[in-house]
């Protein structure tokens, strides 16, 4: 059984916070430079070391394969009194370069007293060449989107390659 990996982390202590900015949907497509470190992994190829951050394509995983993925994620919001809820998603194509903007897994939280970390995962088919990405929003109270800033962020993928993807 083949596995394919791609590990992103990006932290705020390099770069600085990375400010939330909303695309048409509402939500941040998290970005990650490609560093070499103990949690960036990168050997198929998955994460293009050439789309500089904080660019747009910084923030996709693009499979090296077909196959039976599992997308994890951890999120570290800066400390902020407005937000009332979090969200984050997982989703194909967030950019619309290839098949079309596909979201799933939305998550949703209220704060906590403390900071406020969150993790993500889910399962599903990816397909080669087909982008996935993180997306974030901090929302107020009416559901409005409000400026928000992240600390650090992680994004992994794992392609299980011998899994026949229906059509």
């Amino acid at each position: 059984m083949g596995v394919a990996v791609c590990s992103l982390k990006w932290e705020a202590a390099r770069t600085g916070s990375q400010r939330i900015v909303y695309d048409s949907d509402g939500y941040h497509l998290v970005r990650f430079p490609y560093e070499e470190s103990e949690e960036s992994y990168d050997p198929w190829g998955m994460h293009d070391p050439g789309k500089a951050y904080p660019d747009p394509e910084s923030g996709l995983i693009v499979p090296s394969h077909d196959g039976w993925g599992t997308v994890s994620a951890l999120v570290f919001w800066a400390p902020d009194s407005r937000p009332v809820e979090y969200r984050a998603r997982f989703v194909r194509d967030p950019l619309g370069s290839s098949t079309g903007y596909d979201s799933t897994a939305t998550t949703d939280s209220a704060p906590t007293g403390g900071n406020q970390f969150r993790t993500y995962m889910w399962q599903m088919f990816v397909r080669k060449d087909t982008p996935l990405g993180l997306k974030v929003t901090a929302r107020a109270s009416g559901d409005v989107p409000v400026p928000a800033a992240l600390t650090l962020a992680e994004f992994k993928l794992a392609v299980q390659t011998d899994v026949h993807v229906p059509e």
